[in-house]
């Protein structure tokens, strides 16, 4: 009886140890499948927003982006999928290894519980109990071979149990393993099709590359002008924001004395205060600054997609959305700034205690200086370029002067 107790608590703590890792494996699939399930998004939006128009689309840097920008988007698709192939492989073969298991220890409960039957029909008559009984040698070993009867019987009900929920359990396994191989069949059908597109998307890349070669001219003025379009932006943004340091100052301490601190830092007041702290506590909580659509360039250093030498740096984030899409207050806060840079679009300053967001390339502001907004609240509409049929939001944020990576602050950004 004691093997037999041995055994079952074997059996038990090898099986939890296989839920541990079943469950540690399926919270990982999730985890990629959701990764999947966004690159997949981000890649509708980019065919979307950004291939949307065939007839007209806009200058060679424009497409190059995109095209790069797509490129890099079914690249991450692709290693997702093979990630979760190489899961499920682990998976199946931990199915394959417990379906052996499962069939062992249900062979051997069987012949167990036939033995035990086949013992308790050669003792089945209440008259061979009753002696069993009788012949002890004390009230104690009666008593005892009365509690031994009873734990037998009980035993039986036991491995009956057990049959029938090791029968489940296989049935289950079984039925787990064929859903992982069809799954697996899915994926690899899918990156099959990635890996077609991406092949394509190459082409057109390699394509576009030679264009570019025979006019390099051309696109080293574009690359030129985009970054003098950016740096004009970058001086305006922090001109304004030092100014609304130094207004915000005279206005908070009373005193009209400029120093380098307060021309750097916000003084704040109670109330102030408090936003700046709640704007804090909201740190990768904070909404999107337009209502959908997707990060087509990231904050940081980044490589040229023709000269890899040429490095360009972004100091927000570019969000593409849809035409007549609207930019939205990412938290409260009151407009310092309505901004124009001249030859460009539109811009919203916003200040939150001593942290800045800043809304660009807007065709309409909806707001003013010294407005009082909150989170969601619309500032303005996003402007669609007529030539490449592109709305996009360029977004900024500051905690006073120091530029801040937006990809940290705003939900899944």
């Amino acid at each position: 009886m004691k093997n037999i107790q041995y055994t079952k608590l074997f059996l038990l703590l090898t099986f939890s140890l296989f839920a541990t890792i079943l469950v540690a494996q399926t919270n990982e699939q999730k985890a990629l499948e959701k990764k999947r399930a966004q690159i997949q998004k981000d890649i509708r939006e980019i065919n979307r927003l950004l291939f949307a128009e065939t007839k007209e689309k806009g200058n060679v840097l424009d497409q190059m982006e995109s095209l790069e920008q797509k490129i890099n988007a079914q690249q991450q698709l692709i290693r997702i999928t093979n990630q979760q192939s190489n899961l499920l492989n682990r998976q199946i073969n931990t199915n394959v290894r417990n379906i052996g298991n499962l069939k062992k220890e249900l062979l051997a409960l069987k012949e167990d519980y036939a033995q035990m039957i086949q013992k308790s029909y050669q003792n089945k008559s209440q008259q061979s109990r009753l002696l069993f009984l009788l012949s002890s040698e004390s009230f104690l070993q009666a008593f005892k071979r009365m509690q031994y009867m009873k734990q037998y019987t009980q035993y039986r009900k036991e491995q009956g149990t057990a049959i029938v929920a090791k029968t489940d359990a296989l049935k289950n396994t079984n039925q787990s393993l064929i859903d992982k191989r069809k799954l697996k069949e899915q994926l690899l059908k899918e990156n099959k099709a990635s890996r077609k597109e991406l092949e394509s998307e190459k082409k057109a890349k390699d394509a576009l590359l030679s264009n570019i070669k025979s006019n390099e001219s051309k696109y080293t003025a574009s690359i030129n002008k985009k970054k003098r379009e950016a740096r004009k932006i970058d001086q305006q943004i922090e001109k304004l924001i030092r100014s609304a340091i130094v207004a915000s100052n005279k206005k908070t301490t009373g005193s009209t004395a400029t120093t380098k601190t307060s021309s750097t830092k916000f003084v704040l007041t109670p109330e102030a205060k408090i936003v700046s702290n709640n704007f804090t506590a909201n740190k990768g909580k904070l909404i999107w600054p337009v209502e959908k659509g997707f990060k087509s360039k990231g904050f940081g250093v980044y490589k040229d997609a023709v000269y890899p030498g040429i490095k360009h740096q972004n100091n927000g984030v570019i969000i593409a959305t849809d035409k007549g899409a609207k930019a939205r207050a990412i938290f409260e806060g009151e407009v310092i700034a309505v901004l124009a840079v001249p030859g460009g679009n539109k811009g919203v300053q916003i200040k939150h205690g001593n942290y800045i967001s800043t809304y660009y390339n807007l065709s309409k502001t909806y707001v003013e200086k010294g407005d009082k907004v909150t989170a969601k609240e619309t500032i303005g509409e996003i402007y669609t370029n007529k030539f490449n049929g592109k709305t996009i939001l360029k977004f900024y944020l500051y905690k006073d002067i120091t530029k801040l990576n937006p990809e940290e602050w705003i939900y899944q950004l």
